[in-house]
């Protein structure tokens, strides 16, 4: 095992690994499980053509032009919104290199850069997952939105679903399901900073699903620690149609550690899905208490092919979900013996000169100095 903190600048190519054309379908071989190869980051607070490199809570790789996008949560208060274009080494079994090779600014529908957050919140941009289409060749993100209600703040902004030109302009957007907004009653919608977080491509992309992070205030409380879990959404969409076709719920796993000191804040959600064909897909659990310095980090083959929509179901707390998305553990990344940080994009990349699969995971530094830009290599076991 290596984790190194290597960067190279310019671009890079790949050796002694094989690109795929089916990595840009959806439709992957069966996943006993993951094994661990290799760590690298990139330097904490990096300077990259006047931008701070950090946030990274999505990563896509793209085989036919061998480059990875990354899109950035920063609200615009470091630099303006925007998503990064890689290319990581990767030589036999072994990670060796990321190196940023563009940024790109990411527009608003007026066509203007979104605000920071800190002057205008109900106008600025939480983003946090996105994914390439080379169907349409365009690119498509989520937007957390805002509900931050207090005595001096009344900020509400719903969360959005938009298509992008490979340039970061606006192209399209998603028309929303009516339960997926923010509400100012305290028990209606999504909870601030835990609502659409991951975004995967199903059908040979004519089709695309989209997580919600954490429950719905009408869906239950959310996940805690011992045997409580929590109840979330998988929202199902038609691409060109723009609007959803379904939606399907998923159980949160309690969080695995209490916080400490007890009572301070903890949370489990998804932070990211991936297709792996045929109604199957990845979904990475991502968990945190205050007090550890790790983010814990499982990942489970989740299956929707017999679950039940729920899209018509205002409450799983009145009416449970007939038939849930099921799932099992195929990674905890407890066990891997180093310190995973705040993971919170996965792609496959480049074949193995065996042939199998890689999986590559990102994680958002949050841009604080005690975390980082980490990424991990993993062979995907058929």
């Amino acid at each position: 095992m290596r984790i190194g903190t290597t960067l190279m600048a310019g671009i890079i190519f790949l050796a002694s690994c094989r690109t795929t054309g089916k990595i840009e379908g959806t439709s992957r071989p069966s996943i006993t499980s993951l094994k661990f190869l290799d760590s690298t980051s990139i330097p904490y607070y990096m300077n990259y053509r006047g931008t701070i490199v950090g946030g990274l809570s999505g990563i896509d790789y793209v085989p036919s032009k061998n480059i990875y996008y990354m899109i950035c949560d920063d609200p615009s208060a470091l630099s303006p919104a925007r998503f990064y274009t890689a290319q990581i080494s990767i030589t036999g079994y072994s990670m060796d290199s990321v190196s940023i090779v563009a940024v790109d600014s990411v527009w608003n529908p007026a066509g203007k850069l979104y605000p920071d957050i800190r002057k205008d919140r109900p106008h600025s941009a939480d983003l946090e997952s996105m994914r390439y289409n080379p169907v349409n060749d365009e690119l498509i993100r989520t937007s957390e939105g805002q509900r931050v209600l207090n005595d001096s703040t009344h900020h509400l902004q719903n969360p959005d679903i938009v298509i992008m030109e490979r340039n970061g302009h606006y192209r399209d957007s998603i028309t929303m399901p009516a339960n997926i907004r923010v509400y100012e009653n305290g028990n209606r919608g999504l909870r601030h900073n835990m609502t659409l977080e991951g975004i995967t491509f199903v059908k040979n992309h004519r089709e695309f699903l989209v997580s919600v992070e954490d429950a719905l205030y009408e869906d239950g409380p959310s996940a805690r620690t011992g045997d409580s879990t929590a109840w979330t959404r998988l929202l199902l969409f038609d691409r060109n149609k723009k609007r959803q076709i379904a939606q399907f719920a998923y159980q949160i796993d309690p969080i695995p550690y209490p916080a400490n000191p007890p009572g301070a804040f903890k949370v489990n959600g998804i932070s990211d899905i991936l297709s792996v064909g045929n109604d199957r897909l990845l979904v990475l659990e991502r968990a945190w208490s205050t007090g550890r310095t790790a983010s814990d980090i499982r990942v489970y083959l989740a299956d929707y092919r017999k679950a039940s929509d729920i899209s018509g179901n205002n409450s799983l707390v009145k009416n449970p979900a007939r038939k849930p998305v099921s799932k099992k553990l195929v990674l905890n990344m407890e066990s891997l013996g180093f310190t995973t940080y705040n993971i919170e994009g996965m792609t496959f990349g480049p074949d193995l000169p065996n042939g199998h699969h890689t999986l590559i995971f990102v994680s958002d530094d949050n841009f604080l100095k005690d975390q980082q830009s980490q990424f991990l290599l993993f062979e995907v076991i058929p």
